[in-house]
């Protein structure tokens, strides 16, 4: 597959997640998430890079979990406005968007200069972790150069539409999987995440 992987949602069995050498592996520091991270800094690859998913934080929590941490990317799933992205132009920022059955591209136009990612996960109750996809249809009328995260209830089954969607005029940066490659919240089903992860070896 002609793109990156993120393994999101990392907690328990961070060690074994590792060794499959994905690009990214993210971390979430959000207290009403069942994936919540406060553990010690792991020991990584210097290929794999750290991605910190936050939600409505602080700067201050934001640039405090970057220096614990050692995050190499910032992923805002909240509300977070266009003028805290532009705050955080030390480290690589991935803005998000939760999408349904329709979106308005347009408000994508504040963050287009403030941000170097967009990410495109699934609106639901969560913020993340749902466990379905959104209509990948919808992103027929992504009409910015701006590289694209696609998230949302990816798993194996999603294999074949994911070698469709690489076959449009995409910037497709990275796909993140999570809940879809999970024995519980935070603990990873290895064998499956192998699975997946050849097709992008391929």
């Amino acid at each position: 597959m002609k793109a990156k992987l993120k393994i999101c949602g990392m907690n328990h069995n961070i060690a074994e997640v590792a060794a499959l050498q994905p690009d990214y592996m993210g971390f979430i520091f959000y207290e009403k998430s069942s994936r919540n991270f406060t553990g010690a800094s792991p020991i990584l690859s210097p290929s794999v890079k750290r991605v910190g998913v936050f939600v409505d934080a602080s700067l201050e929590d934001i640039s405090e979990k970057i220096k614990t941490y050692h995050l190499d990317v910032v992923q805002l799933h909240g509300d977070e406005t266009p003028e805290l992205c532009q705050s955080l132009s030390d480290i690589e920022v991935w803005k998000v968007f939760s999408i349904k059955d329709s979106f308005d591209f347009n408000r994508l136009i504040p963050y287009e200069k403030v941000v170097d990612k967009f990410l495109f996960d699934t609106k639901g109750k969560e913020k993340g972790g749902n466990g379905y996809t959104f209509d990948w249809s919808v992103l027929d009328g992504y009409h910015s150069t701006k590289p694209i995260i696609l998230s949302g209830g990816i798993g194996l089954d999603e294999i074949e539409s994911l070698q469709q969607i690489f076959k449009r005029d995409l910037p497709i940066h990275a796909i993140d999987v999570n809940s879809k490659f999970e024995l519980s919240p935070g603990m990873k089903n290895i064998e499956q995440l192998a699975k997946f992860k050849n097709y992008f070896d391929k």
